[in-house]
């Protein structure tokens, strides 16, 4: 634990953390019925992302000997990542996409102003929380790159899970299979890009993805 008091890791995850918060606010404006202050809701990102990125810079490279950022990301790794990004958002756009739609229309953005913000959030805060700092927690644990990503992954599930089962209107049984199917392979893309290529590929990876709702724009 003493590594998540380290002046340098502490400066690296307030610098992160401060870019990931202001990324967040386009988002978090577009909330009509927050239930808190705007800036309320940006100091618990602020913090909360301080203590997340901590564990990244804390313990990523220390376990796994790979970097958080790097822009030395080989052919292969980008080629993958770069393919499967838009073959997974042409999937999700025919597949998944017409009927999440219907049942969570506030998920999908509308306007381009909309579909910044909501990309922005996903990239900065989203993918943080679900991958690189539950990654590097587990790491931290285990010290087994095998068992933190499916550690990794199976908390991107139970969050999911957790998220249907407290919502009003809970999906139908094949939907939700097909939610769990889908978030269990982009689980598993993301951690495996995350550790290829740093966090840049995985954000790379994930705007290709965040770019199919470029083509229901109005």
């Amino acid at each position: 634990m003493r590594s998540l008091a380290q002046p340098e890791v502490l400066k690296s995850a307030g610098t992160a953390a401060l870019i990931s918060s202001i990324a967040c606010f386009p988002r978090l404006s577009l909330w009509l019925n927050r239930p808190y202050f705007l800036w309320y809701l940006e100091a618990v990102l602020f913090l909360c992302g301080i203590v997340l990125w901590a564990f990244v810079f804390a313990w990523h490279t220390k376990y796994t000997h790979r970097p958080v950022f790097t822009f030395k990301v080989g052919l292969g790794p980008f080629v993958t990542a770069t393919l499967s990004g838009l073959g997974i958002a042409i999937l999700l756009h025919v597949w998944l996409d017409p009927a999440l739609r219907l049942r969570t229309p506030e998920d999908y953005p509308k306007t381009l102003f909309q579909w910044m913000a909501l990309t922005l959030f996903t990239l900065s805060f989203t993918q943080l929380y679900l991958v690189f700092a539950p990654y590097a927690w587990c790491m931290r644990l285990f010290q087994s790159m095998g068992m933190a990503a499916i550690l990794t992954v199976l908390f991107g599930v139970f969050v999911m899970a957790v998220k249907n089962h407290s919502s009003p209107t809970p999906l139908p049984s094949a939907l939700l299979l097909g939610l769990l199917v889908s978030r269990l392979a982009l689980g598993t893309l993301s951690v495996y890009l995350f550790l290829r290529g740093g966090v840049l590929l995985a954000w790379w990876w994930g705007l290709l993805l965040q770019s199919r709702h470029l083509w229901i724009l109005e």
